[in-house]
């Protein structure tokens, strides 16, 4: 069985389509499956709208994307887990390929990445870097990231000590574990962090990385693209029924 793991937090405009895709894409395959959204204490009606579309919810109260996501693997009953982000989708082909790689003898690994609407020129540069990093890195992007149950177990699941990068240092630890693929197939994730943060802002971030190291990405109020207040999006993304753009 595919266990879908959705970690959300506030994602009530997205979350409906997110779902709706994963959806359509299991049914493609034919494989049984669950979809578990992991609420990460949302005030809006994040879980409301998972539960009407068809997930199972799992609330916590931790504000971290690895343990958050760590819980939702703790209540999969599936042999795959697959990691998908709330505000990201996911298409027929490449929940196809992802099975074809795991029969193929690969243990996990991740998707080619796209973002949706309009990307300032900073976001289209730290796009490109990104997306080189991961096909010669092998790393999956945080949006979507798969493997198999027992690659997860053996790899210790996400670093909890990590609010950033936690889906980097799987990807390596899977790397460990076997073969480790990043798809051509893509997915489609939310350009709104790049839309809604100014160039400034995400390079005074990265050079507080390059410095500091794990010192930052072991602190939450460092990191506010990931933790910060959540900004208005100039162009959200519409739901197709769920929630409100």
């Amino acid at each position: 069985m595919i266990s879908f793991i959705v970690p959300a937090y506030n994602e009530e405009p997205l979350i409906g389509r997110t779902l709706a895709a994963i959806q359509a894409a299991a049914r493609e395959t034919a494989e049984p499956c669950e979809v578990i959204v992991v609420d990460d204490g949302s005030t809006d009606r994040t879980a409301k709208v998972a539960g009407e579309s068809g997930a199972r919810v799992v609330s916590v109260h931790y504000r971290q994307i690895a343990r958050t996501r760590n819980a939702g693997a703790r209540a999969a009953a599936g042999e795959i887990l697959v990691f998908v982000d709330a505000d990201t989708i996911i298409t027929p082909s490449t929940l196809r390929a992802t099975l074809a790689a795991l029969d193929a003898g690969a243990v996990g690994g991740g998707a080619s990445l796209r973002l949706d609407g309009r990307i300032p020129w900073h976001g289209r540069l730290l796009l490109l870097l990104v997306r080189t990093g991961m096909r010669l890195g092998q790393l999956a992007a945080g949006c979507y990231l798969f493997c198999t149950r027992a690659a997860f177990e053996a790899a210790g699941g996400f670093d909890e000590r990590l609010f950033a990068t936690e889906e980097i240092a799987l990807s390596r630890a899977l790397a460990r574990q076997g073969r480790v693929v990043i798809l051509r197939e893509t997915v489609e994730s939310s350009g709104r962090k790049l839309r809604t943060h100014s160039g400034w802002e995400i390079l005074r971030m990265m050079s507080a990385v390059a410095r500091h190291g794990p010192r930052v990405l072991r602190s939450r109020e460092r990191l506010e693209l990931w933790y910060g207040s959540r900004r208005t999006d100039p162009e959200p993304r519409t739901t197709g029924g769920h929630g409100q753009p």
